[in-house]
C-alpha cells in the first residue's frame, strides 16, 4: 500500500484488491481514516465512507481529492499496469 500523495499531512494510498469498485482511495490523517470512490467518468467523488475523525476532515479530504483528481486517477492507472 504505497503512499501516491501526502498532502498537509493526509496520507492518500491504494490497497490491490478492491473488486470492481470505481477508483477506491484511502486516506489517513492521524487517527481519522476514510475511503472515497472516484467517479472517473463524472470528475466526482463516487463514494464516501469516513471511518473515523472529526466531521470537519471530510471536506478537507474532498478538496484534496478533486484538487489532485488527475494525480490520482495517472497513479491508479500506473498502479495496475504492474
Amino acid at each position: 500500500m504505497p503512499t501516491i500523495l501526502d498532502s498537509i499531512g493526509v496520507a492518500l494510498f491504494f490497497y490491490a484488491n478492491e473488486g470492481n469498485e470505481p477508483i477506491p482511495v484511502h486516506c489517513r490523517k492521524g487517527d481519522m481514516e476514510c475511503k472515497d470512490c472516484i467517479d472517473d467518468e463524472n470528475y466526482d467523488i463516487a463514494r464516501s465512507i469516513f471511518l473515523w475523525g472529526p466531521p470537519g476532515n471530510k471536506k478537507q479530504i474532498r478538496k484534496i481529492i478533486l484538487e489532485h483528481f488527475d494525480y490520482i486517477r495517472g497513479q491508479w492507472k500506473k498502479f495496475h499496469e504492474r
